[in-house]
């Protein structure tokens, strides 16, 4: 899968998990911790997208990813 796929999955995940608004636009920039996620809301985001890409994200690597664009190169990288 290519990263323009990934980066399009991934924003459909993160809508979906986070339940996003229409009026709310997502870009590689954005960060996941200003969308309002709290610490239950980012554990059930990266659950899902290890079931949405069938990956696992190594633990130390979950701390440090912070905004959509980390998230990508993190799935694009492992894949």
């Amino acid at each position: 899968m290519d990263r323009d796929a990934i980066y399009a999955k991934v924003i459909e995940v993160v809508e979906d998990t986070l339940s996003l608004g229409d009026d709310v636009t997502l870009s590689e920039a954005t960060d996941l911790k200003q969308l309002g996620a709290d610490s239950f809301d980012l554990l059930e985001l990266v659950t899902a997208l290890e079931d949405e890409f069938s990956m696992t994200f190594a633990d130390d690597a979950v701390g440090t990813i912070s905004t959509v664009g980390q998230v990508v190169d993190a799935i694009a990288s492992a894949q």
